[in-house]
């Protein structure tokens, strides 16, 4: 497998497990069986692909950067589907995590 095909499988990973994190919300802490169901295929198609770009990327930086685009997307929809709170503090934290990812793939 190609670095950009892996590179591909991780960010794509790292958008699922957004999607996963916002269908656990909705599931209620699996009491709702269509979003648990939602939940859990999710799980298994993230896992999936960051397995399979791991045989490729280095794994601190790999895991960092599905990490962080999780971490980023959970918050960006939380705000938008759940109306969270948007503080300069949270925005700041985003923009270090995303910082961090960008100095962690330039390295």
């Amino acid at each position: 497998m190609s670095q950009s095909l892996a590179w591909l499988m991780l960010v794509i990973a790292g958008a699922l497990d957004v999607g996963w994190a916002i269908s656990m919300k909705y599931a209620e802490g699996y009491t709702r069986v269509g979003w648990s169901i939602v939940s859990l295929v999710l799980l298994a198609a993230f896992v999936f692909l960051l397995g399979r770009a791991l045989k490729v990327l280095e794994v601190g930086v790999a895991y960092s950067v599905w990490t962080g685009i999780g971490a980023a997307g959970t918050f960006v929809m939380g705000v938008a589907l759940f109306g969270e709170t948007l503080s300069a503090m949270k925005l700041a934290g985003i923009a270090l995590v995303l910082m961090g990812i960008v100095a962690l793939k330039l390295a």
